[in-house]
């Protein structure tokens, strides 16, 4: 099974364009009646890396212990969108337990919503629904008022960079989010379906290195990543270095809801280079060599796979005549080779290093 090779440098990947923005915010005091209402009728709109609930049950019991005894909780955080909806950016435990509890059936295991028999519980409610609650703790809860802090970008109106970078510092959900994690929030139309899609072709997943999709979107990811550096967008940049990070995020949101014909020809360029490279190369095509001679590294790596899936694309795009008797051969020379080795590994974010590796694999794999 593969492991996706860390690059420290694209770990590292951070930027700031915090004085380009114009963002209003304002307070308000919900009900937890209004917020479970406005959730069914689809105008508070959970972040779709959410698949599942992160808390366990006694958390979410305690949560329901809190607001019966009267306790305060922590304010939500809300993005309005350009439609009126609000997008949960921080929050969206609590109101997904309010609202599994007052339903009768709890998200993390679609069984009956019973608050857990513990002594964390006060002892009126343990082991109680809501419809065993009396009338009045039924209010109580449905009541309860939590302040929520709602943000709007006024400028740029055309671009959610700003609501990235909120979700990337602000969110609270017990875990880091990762970059594809928050994008799959903030940029959600044709082109993150798309990429959903196509992560589940059985010839990627292979090499990938796992058949069960990455749950932190990693796999995603790299799609993307394949999609933006053929770009245009990419075409047009100055040398010098990328911020990765940013350069995906306005690749996503300028394509986010793009036309059936460009999402159609996303969709042929990628299964016909996955396809072709999983054919003709093999399982281990995105591994680097390891230290034994002969063998191949277990991770996979972005940058050979980033250099070889777009050379070939472009090769097929151009309708080259590939000679692929010495492939294996080749490719041992292609991963050898000092300069692409350099441009694997080092300064890999650089424009220059990006088509230099990706001339390597032409001129060196496939004898273009």
């Amino acid at each position: 099974m593969n492991k996706l090779q860390p690059i420290r440098e694209e770990e590292e990947d951070f930027y700031s364009d915090d004085d380009l923005f114009k963002i209003s915010s304002w307070g308000a005091d919900l009900s937890f009646r209004e917020l479970v209402q406005r959730y069914k009728d689809k105008e508070i709109i959970k972040p779709e890396l959410q698949r599942k609930y992160v808390w366990d049950k006694t958390e979410a019991s305690r949560f329901i212990d809190s607001l019966l005894l009267g306790l305060p909780v922590p304010s939500l955080f809300l993005a309005k969108l350009t439609d009126e909806n609000m997008l949960i950016v921080d929050g969206y435990q609590r109101i997904m337990t309010v609202h599994d509890f007052i339903e009768g059936i709890w998200g993390g295991d679609r069984k009956v919503f019973k608050l857990v028999n513990s002594e964390k519980i006060n002892k009126r409610w343990r082991g109680k629904a809501f419809t065993e609650l009396s009338d009045t703790e039924q209010k109580r809860i449905k009541n309860t008022t939590i302040h929520s802090i709602i943000f709007v970008q006024q400028h740029p109106n055309n671009d959610d960079t700003s609501l990235y970078q909120v979700f990337e510092r602000i969110n609270t959900s017990g875990r880091t989010l990762m970059p594809q994690e928050i994008r799959n929030c903030v940029y959600q139309g044709s082109l993150n379906n798309l990429l959903f899609e196509l992560n589940r072709n059985k010839k990627w997943r292979i090499l990938f290195g796992h058949s069960e999709e990455d749950n932190r979107m990693k796999d995603i990811e790299l799609i993307l990543r394949f999609f933006a550096l053929m770009s245009k967008d990419f075409a047009k940049m100055k040398d010098g270095n990328i911020s990765l990070k940013k350069f995906l995020n306005q690749f996503m949101g300028s394509n986010k809801k793009a036309s059936e014909k460009i999402l159609n020809d996303f969709k042929q360029k990628f299964e016909k280079t996955i396809d072709f490279i999983h054919d003709s190369i093999g399982e281990n095509a995105f591994n680097n060599l390891s230290s034994t001679p002969g063998k191949f590294s277990p991770n996979f790596s972005p940058t050979i796979f980033d250099s070889i899936s777009i050379a070939t694309c472009e090769l097929l795009e151009a309708g080259f005549v590939f000679k692929l008797k010495k492939v294996h051969e080749n490719r041992i020379k292609l991963l050898e080779d000092e300069d692409y080795r350099s441009v694997i590994t080092q300064e890999t974010m650089r424009k220059d290093s990006i088509l230099t590796r990706i001339q390597k694999v032409k001129s060196i794999l496939y004898k273009a």
